[in-house]
């Protein structure tokens, strides 16, 4: 008799790796690289725009309350005074945009080329924008600095348009000082800074141009509102050299801080762990950097020689 026999030794079962086993598996995973895009930014909440627009309101109700048309120029000579007494305007005649006098507004702050070359009063260059001739001319401005303002303070914040503002502001004054020349005409209105707004938006277009879509059409419109705008400076009573150098010193400053990093850019704390960039696309393209810096240059040496000139 044969031996009995054995049965064949089964081979040994494998335990069946569990999900967390799988998960720590030796094998590592593969970089993805299609990278989810990166929410959209915050819109910041405008407050500089606000502010400017109550501060230059209540500059006009304190100008007017100076002013003080019934006792300067008599009952007679007012306008409306039924009904806002010392707040009534100075007759058509003498200022037909409704507000206060010549000598108002030159004593309050008013841009007097007298008063800043000669007496050096150079605080008027700031103290002109906040004040407005009339309460046509601060209508005006007011409607075109909510339009622009809240728009640009939505995009980069007030840390940018602050400044940006103040700067065109100071420049509109600059040049209107240099264009006045011994003339006796008071330049008041926060014209310029506006004007310098409105340049911000074309070199804000021209500097972040990747960013745009539809390039021609932005920039056709672009230059279409600036043009009209700056066809209302040759309207008599109105400075235009104040909506030139302010203009000016928009689109400059706008190159300085309007850039924005270029389309495709995704900053590295957008990137999710795990996920690789192949080709990465850098911050911002070489045109605008080359603007920063000659923007940079040509605002500082304008002002500089402005004001050696003042």
């Amino acid at each position: 008799m044969g031996q009995p026999s054995r049965p064949s030794p089964s081979p040994p079962v494998q335990p069946t790796p569990s999900h967390n086993d799988i998960e720590k598996g030796s094998k590592r995973p593969r970089h993805k690289s299609k990278i989810p895009p990166p929410p959209p930014p915050k819109p910041w909440k405008p407050w500089f725009t606000p502010l400017v627009f109550v501060a230059n309101t209540s500059v006009f109700i304190y100008t007017m309350y100076v002013n003080d048309c019934p006792h300067t120029s008599g009952t007679s000579k007012c306008i409306l005074y039924e009904y806002l007494g010392r707040y009534s305007f100075q007759r058509f005649k003498e200022n037909p945009l409704l507000g206060p006098s010549y000598i108002t507004l030159k004593t309050l702050g008013g841009l007097d080329w007298t008063q800043v070359v000669e007496e050096k009063e150079y605080w008027r260059l700031f103290s002109c924008m906040w004040l407005h001739a009339g309460l046509v001319h601060l209508l005006i401005n007011m409607l075109s600095l909510l339009g622009l303002g809240i728009r640009l303070e939505h995009e980069f914040g007030f840390v940018r348009i602050g400044p940006l503002y103040m700067i065109s502001g100071f420049g509109g004054s600059l040049t209107s000082v240099l264009s006045l020349a011994r003339k006796s005409i008071v330049s008041v209105g926060a014209s310029g800074a506006l004007f310098g707004l409105l340049g911000s938006m074309l070199s804000e277009l021209i500097t972040n141009w990747s960013n745009y879509t539809n390039k021609c059409s932005a920039l056709s419109t672009m230059l279409l509102i600036i043009c009209l705008n700056l066809a209302i400076g040759f309207l008599p009573r109105v400075d235009n050299s104040a909506h030139i150098g302010g203009f000016v010193s928009g689109l400059l400053a706008g190159f300085v801080l309007l850039m924005r990093p270029q389309y495709g850019y995704i900053s590295s704390k957008h990137v999710p762990e795990g996920y690789q960039i192949k080709h990465k696309v850098a911050k911002h393209q070489v045109h605008q950097y080359v603007l920063f810096g000659i923007s940079l240059v040509l605002l500082i040496t304008g002002f500089a020689v402005g004001l050696s000139k003042a």
